[in-house]
């Protein structure tokens, strides 16, 4: 049982108010005598004792649809729910590096940064109880979206990054303090940082072992993630003619730097080479950050303010009845 809105409760001191003020307005006579003596010796009869009745119906009137206004409600189905407590920055490379085809989705070739938005998508859609945001990192780190539990919205934000919209550059430090920095005033059960890159930290102004020991100080656990065939990987480039060919570029993944990380993190390093293996790496890393607890709640409510609303009425025809009947007085 609850009030929707229980602030209206407050007008119930109106009432006995607008009693005070109908009894203070003063009247006029409606039958003008020299004098009031002799009437004042008849005894109270008949109707006359019930005069009051019409003034307990009209405030009892107007309680009852105070209280309908506050809406009373009744949980009607009680359903389990489940929470994580657990909020999760994902920290992604944007950098031109990613125009790397060496990963499929749908049976094609696709370039790391469309397999990641597909494996990062099936990851947010099993974390339907956490908040999740989302840093872009290239030359320099980006929030692309805050923590929030809506995930599609969170999902229209990934699907709109594009290598290129940062000034190009691998900066791993930075984007891990950036991320850290969004989980830092969290008061979540746990907090977490997963970091995808297929490079080296190149820019920014952050050591990545710095950011590192501070997202360690704050209790932050962090996951990174490796992306890149290893030896060589076909990059998309346009020859003289205009026409695409593909280059066989290096990966060149700093394995040490991410796994140092991981370790000062108490996270895990794990290195993706395939569209496969990416999405066992996050199927992995869904499957260890799971701390669920059960609560009650109730998810949908019977409206109670008709069982105060309807008998209003019905009271407030009873007083009008009465007052032009049986208890109708001169005016």
């Amino acid at each position: 049982m609850q009030l929707h809105d229980p602030w209206a409760l407050a007008l119930l001191i109106v009432i006995p108010l607008l009693f005070w003020l109908q009894r203070r307005k003063p009247r006029e006579a409606a039958v003008r005598y020299p004098t009031v003596g002799l009437l004042r010796t008849i005894p109270y009869a008949g109707a006359r004792r019930w005069r009051w009745v019409p003034y307990a119906l009209r405030g009892l009137v107007l309680a009852l649809l105070v209280g309908a206004l506050a809406r009373p409600q009744h949980g009607k189905a009680e359903s389990q729910s489940t929470g994580e407590g657990i909020d999760i920055m994902l920290a992604v490379d944007i950098s031109g590096s990613m125009l790397a085809e060496d990963f499929t989705l749908e049976g094609k070739r696709a370039n790391r940064l469309d397999v990641i938005k597909s494996v990062v998508k099936q990851f947010v859609d099993a974390r339907g109880g956490d908040r999740i945001g989302l840093v872009l990192f290239g030359g320099r780190p980006y929030t692309q979206c805050p923590l929030t539990l809506d995930h599609g919205w969170l999902l229209q934000n990934l699907q709109r990054a594009q290598i290129g919209m940062i000034e190009d550059g691998t900066a791993i430090g930075s984007a891990l303090a950036t991320a850290a920095g969004r989980l830092e005033r969290s008061d979540a059960k746990s907090k977490v940082v997963i970091l995808l890159t297929d490079g080296q930290n190149n820019a920014g102004n952050i050591p990545p072992l710095t950011a590192a020991d501070a997202a360690k100080a704050l209790g932050i656990k962090v996951y990174t993630i490796g992306a890149g065939t290893r030896g060589l990987a076909p990059f998309p480039v346009r020859d003289f003619f205009g026409n695409l060919v593909y280059q066989p570029t290096k990966v060149d993944v700093d394995e040490d730097t991410l796994k140092k990380i991981a370790e000062k993190t108490h996270g895990t390093y794990f290195r993706a080479t395939d569209t496969a293996s990416l999405q066992k790496i996050y199927a992995d890393i869904d499957r260890m950050e799971r701390s669920t607890f059960v609560a009650p709640r109730y998810l949908d409510y019977d409206e109670l303010y008709p069982w105060l609303a309807f008998p209003a009425l019905a009271l407030l025809m009873l007083e009008a009845g009465l007052s032009h009947t049986r208890l109708r007085k001169l005016p």
